[in-house]
């Protein structure tokens, strides 16, 4: 960008400092203690100790080792690295034991990343199916993957060798699959249920018959939506979309096993009946000991002791909640009121079905925390202290839906105790160094984004680009120009709305990058960042400092000159850091800024709102930063 003094137009390098903090909330679940009403009496003959005044302050319940337990987690809590996929993710899966990250999404293909002493490597990619990947499970002992897809198919994949073993047609409609069989079993066996019927079929794990080995067909009533193995129990626990949870045995008479609660009417799995709600997805903790689901309508995370199926926790992420807990200012994070507006669109968006067994619960190694995404970010809470103890990615561009949490083996193996893991021998301590990592997919996000231990984060550099634009000719290439172009576009701004008349033929790279940031929501409740009275508004920058941005490509790109010019007020150009550096900021000029041309690509007019362009530009700045936050608060392609 030109260097014009007062006009100038590039970015300010300014300094940032990230700071992130560990938030907590108290607990609702505290033991209580019992006041003593005995009245004092003063008497001389009294000899001895004298009985407390009041009853002894309650004691805030602590989990042993609990810094121990969080320093196993991820320390930073903004993600080092994104990854791609050409479509929006589904699933992300750690295989147990032996150490895999396996990516999956909705165009059916499935990627195979073998984690490293530092973060991931790609090891192989396969279109696994021609639709949207419903379903996906691995083994307990982390040996098989299998994925269950729109096309009526299931592929079971070896994941040491990372190889597609076998495929099994379906007559239906695969939901939900599920692995019940024990590590080291001689047969494994593969749960799948479908949309056309309320029986579970159980297939050969390694797809050597096509036809399912047994089929239990009295256990529920309506189509089962999710299911969870046990190792500890050797049992299952599958879900309905009638509400309806049931234990089972892959084995034998297939019925409920006998070290676990007697009558149903003893436990609490009538809680999501009594709600009108239906778990989307079921996780069992390592330990065995409790499971957790994430139900909708009602939007709750629940856990439940396994043996006796008691709920131990429940928490309400619900819309009605959340917003209550934003007007009354008790939310953990109180957010502005724009940026809150933009959370809640993104939070009703997920409860569109097909998103909504993309969600997950998970917990940690040591079964004492689970994980979920909210609008808040990635919660981390101890469901012993009943707290909060970490938000991971609470400041970033995107809302977490599947989870999966690596924490590493030991380098040298050997029996090690938690209370030798929180003694102070160096030696263990190196022995025991682990490169933990959590992974995450974003609504509407063709990325995968990895926390971890890393401190030197780049956001320049942090989202890889391993993943290009497909058009398969020349055709679909032209065919899909007109969806990804543009003739006008609605500025929503807190200010008001600016119109704009968009130039497609003469910058159709700036018009294309303009409006897929603008249908993706990027630049949703950005600022106007930099106003110069007398010459130009500035915005489009996610930071909100004029140092960030990217192209919809991932990277810089050419200037587009023409006949255009900026010969009058009101016109829309693309902000720069010199020749082709193009990202996704823009400005609108409020003069004629004839210094401007062939040095800045013109790509629109504004031709409404002009009152509006007035009234930011004359907004009250410092250093020519407007005191006061004005944002874009969406944007819309005519």
């Amino acid at each position: 960008m030109e260097n014009q003094g007062s006009n100038d137009l590039g970015s300010l390098k300014r300094p940032r400092k990230d700071f992130e903090s560990s938030a907590g909330v108290p607990s609702s679940t505290l033991e209580t203690g019992q006041s003593n009403g005995r009245e004092e009496t003063s008497s001389d003959d009294d000899i001895g100790p004298a009985l407390p005044s009041s009853a002894p302050k309650k004691k805030r319940r602590k989990l042993p080792y609990e810094k121990l337990y969080i320093s196993a987690l991820p320390s930073s809590q903004r993600y080092s690295k994104s990854l791609m996929h050409k479509d929006q993710l589904s699933f992300v899966t750690i295989t147990p034991h032996t150490d895999f990250l396996i990516t999956s999404s909705i165009d059916g293909v499935v990627k195979f990343w073998k984690k490293v002493a530092i973060g991931i490597e790609a090891v192989k990619e396969f279109k696994a199916h021609l639709g949207e990947i419903k379903s996906v499970s691995v083994s307990q002992d982390g040996g098989s993957y299998a994925t269950a897809g729109a096309d009526k198919t299931i592929k079971i994949f070896d994941v040491i060798t990372f190889d597609l073993l076998a495929i099994i047609q379906l007559e239906s409609m695969p939901m939900s699959i599920c692995y019940v069989h024990k590590r080291g079993a001689s047969l494994p066996l593969l749960a799948v249920s479908d949309d056309s019927g309320h029986a579970i079929n159980l297939y050969d794990g390694r797809g050597e018959t096509q036809k399912p080995v047994h089929t239990i067909s009295n256990l529920h009533r309506s189509p089962v939506t999710a299911m969870a193995y046990n190792n500890e129990y050797d049992c299952a626990v599958s879900v309905d979309e009638g509400g309806m949870i049931e234990y089972w045995r892959p084995g034998g008479a297939y019925e409920k096993p006998d070290n676990v609660w007697e009558l149903k009417s003893s436990t609490d799995l009538f809680a999501f009946k009594k709600a009108k709600s239906t778990p989307t997805s079921v996780i069992v903790s390592p330990d065995g000991a409790s499971f957790a689901t994430f139900s909708f309508p009602d939007r709750q995370v629940r856990v439940f002791h396994f043996a006796s199926a008691k709920l131990l926790r429940s928490y309400d992420e619900s819309i009605a909640t959340i917003t209550d807990m934003q007007q009354a200012g008790t939310s953990l994070q109180k957010l502005e009121d724009v940026e809150f507006g933009r959370r809640l669109a993104v939070e009703r968006d997920i409860e569109n079905p097909a998103l909504r067994n993309k969600i997950n619960v998970i917990f940690d190694e040591s079964s004492k925390f689970i994980m979920y995404g909210s609008i808040l970010g990635i919660k981390v809470i101890n469901t012993f202290t009943n707290r909060v103890v970490k938000v991971f990615g609470k400041d970033e561009p995107f809302r977490s839906l599947n989870l999966a949490l690596y924490q590493g083996q030991p380098q040298k193996k050997g029996v090690v105790t938690v209370s030798m893991a929180a003694s102070a021998n160096p030696l263990l301590q190196e022995a025991e160094e682990r490169d933990p990592m959590l992974v995450s997919t974003g609504s509407g996000k063709v990325r995968f984004y990895l926390f971890s231990n890393e401190e030197e984060i780049s956001k320049a550099t942090r989202d890889v680009q391993n993943e290009k634009p497909k058009l398969l000719n020349a055709q679909q290439a032209l065919e899909a120009r007109p969806a990804e172009s543009g003739s006008a576009a609605i500025l929503h701004t807190t200010y008001g709305d600016i119109h704009i008349r968009l130039f497609p033929g003469a910058a159709p790279k700036a018009v294309e990058n303009f409006v897929i940031h603008s249908r993706n929501g990027y630049y949703n409740a950005t600022k106007f960042h930099r106003i110069i009275k007398k010459f130009m508004i500035q915005c489009g920058d996610p930071l909100g400092d004029g140092t960030g941005g990217e192209s919809i490509w991932g990277k810089e790109f050419e200037d587009e000159f023409s006949t255009l010019k900026h010969d009058r007020p009101y016109t829309v150009s693309m902000a720069n850091a010199g020749p082709n550096t193009n990202g996704s900021q823009f400005f609108i000029t409020t003069e004629k800024t004839p210094w401007l041309d062939k040095k800045h690509t013109i790509f629109g007019r504004a031709v409404q709102g002009l009152d509006v362009v007035h009234r930011i530009e004359n907004a009250k700045v410092y250093k020519e930063k407007p005191e006061e936050d004005i944002k874009i608060v969406s944007v819309d392609i005519l």
